[in-house]
């Protein structure tokens, strides 16, 4: 039996980590079909998060941020097999809600989405050069899906996979990516700040990882008139990136994203992506 009295016999499986590791879960658990994620409290009331990965591509976002050690990420505190305990975010604020409350509290967000993703890809040296090796994945072949299906789809999809060959071809540099920044990855952590959460564990040229905030919260938010130009722009800025090479990632992306949902059935957000991508190379092109 645990210290903080005996676990409700709910948790099944976790029962014996939760009593292991001293834990009193702290609210609804949420199971996908990738992991189980429970909110805890360690013995001395610390919030935490207990996550327990069931696919690859989740234990290998654990292992990311394991080795970043908190560095832009939420810190891991302890790891046994699939399971982590992770540091949980209790600040009051959220990007999914700055969306919501103007222009400028919009364009605030993006900033912070870029600067989490700076803060990972500037520990790239270290997590590249690591023995044995991370297990990351080559952006190559994060795009298979769309290479293997561009043809049997709409001619955005061939378009965008031609540019994502391209693209990837000739990389202006090579960086560990977080892979799905966006405003429900980037939380408050109050005192430590804005901390990415749910890395991917991806390796390639770092304007990948401003694609996908253009697409959130929801397609049709990041399709309200003006906000894809006014992000684009502050995704620019506030990188350096070349705003055609960037346009064409976005564009890229938006197939890949596409072709995700259009290989579930779900026509109304591979619709959704693939017009975002759209919108962006267009901004490129009059520019």
């Amino acid at each position: 039996m645990s210290d903080v009295g005996p676990i409700d016999p709910g948790y099944g499986a976790e029962s014996a980590l939760l009593s292991k590791w001293s834990l009193r879960p702290d609210g609804e658990p949420l199971t996908t079909p990738s992991s189980r994620v429970i909110p805890v409290r360690t013995a001395d009331g610390v919030p935490a998060m207990l996550k327990l990965s069931r696919i690859d591509e989740e234990r290998r976002g654990g292992a990311l941020l394991l080795a970043l050690d908190g560095r832009g990420a939420a810190r891991v505190l302890r790891c046994e097999g699939d399971a982590l305990l992770i540091e949980r975010a209790t600040g009051p604020q959220s990007l999914v809600g700055m969306v919501h409350d103007g222009d400028d509290a919009d364009e605030l967000a993006t900033r912070i989405l870029c600067a989490a993703g700076d803060r990972i890809h500037e520990s790239s040296d270290d997590l590249l050069n690591r023995t044995p090796p991370l297990d990351l994945v080559p952006l190559d072949d994060w795009f298979r899906l769309l290479f293997a299906h561009a043809d049997d789809l709409e001619p955005a999809h061939r378009r965008g996979a031609d540019l994502a060959l391209a693209l990837l071809a000739h990389p202006r540099d090579r960086v560990v990516l977080h892979g799905d920044l966006h405003h429900g990855n980037v939380l408050d952590f109050g005192e430590r700040g804005w901390l990415a959460i749910d890395p991917k564990g991806l390796v390639g040229e770092s304007a990948f990882d401003r694609c996908n905030l253009l697409c959130n919260p929801s397609h049709s938010r990041a399709l309200d008139p003006g906000r894809l130009e006014r992000r684009f722009g502050v995704v620019v800025e506030s990188t350096g990136l070349d705003a055609v090479r960037y346009a064409r990632w976005v564009a890229a992306w938006g197939a890949l994203s596409s072709t995700w949902f259009a290989l579930d059935g779900d026509e109304r957000h591979a619709r959704g992506a693939l017009e975002i991508g759209e919108r962006a190379l267009a901004l490129s092109l009059a520019a």
